[in-house]
């Protein structure tokens, strides 16, 4: 790892949060897969003198994620289903809760590859294990994706017609940056 130790502070104006969402389900051709932006977050890594010292905390707003792209589908997503996303996003998904990380282990791998990052991550108000790894390229770049499934945490993918069209159980939210 090339940056030095210390606190680093991230958020919009250094990196990209988003998460990713699939389609499954007969009527998937219908659907988009979507990269939802969060844009009212802050995150802290704390870099240690070796990896398993570091540590990475981070809050979002869930009321900040609004819709950046829509791909497949029968016809491209206007801005009225851009703000139906946002508001089945607020009032059924997130319920306007707060989003919340807490590293509690980290590893490195040998070599200087990516950190092995486990920690807690609340939605909704239910806290749950995720791991991921989170590579820091020698320009400070930072790179992260980790795999949450929506009903780990009580949380029901959103459907339409009927089920034959669903978001898929298992989302990424990714971490691109610079530090």
């Amino acid at each position: 790892m090339s940056i030095p130790a210390g606190v680093h502070r991230l958020g919009p104006g250094s990196a990209i949060l988003s998460v990713r969402t699939g389609r499954s389900g007969a009527a998937a051709k219908a659907g988009h897969d979507l990269v939802i932006r969060v844009n009212s977050w802050e995150a802290s890594l704390e870099i240690g003198e070796d990896s398993a010292q570091t540590t990475m905390e981070l809050t979002a707003d869930a009321t900040s994620l609004r819709v950046q792209e829509g791909t497949g589908g029968m016809k491209p997503l206007g801005d009225d289903d851009k703000a139906n996303i946002h508001r089945s996003i607020d009032d059924e998904v997130l319920k306007r809760q707060d989003i919340t990380f807490q590293s509690t282990q980290t590893e490195g791998a040998p070599g200087g590859g990516p950190i092995s990052v486990k920690g807690d991550l609340t939605l909704r108000g239910r806290t749950q294990p995720v791991e991921f790894d989170l590579a820091i390229g020698a320009e400070g770049t930072l790179s992260a994706t980790a795999v949450v499934k929506q009903t780990a945490w009580g949380i029901k993918p959103y459907s339409a017609l009927f089920g034959a069209l669903k978001v898929q159980d298992e989302v990424e939210v990714v971490l691109d940056g610079h530090l």
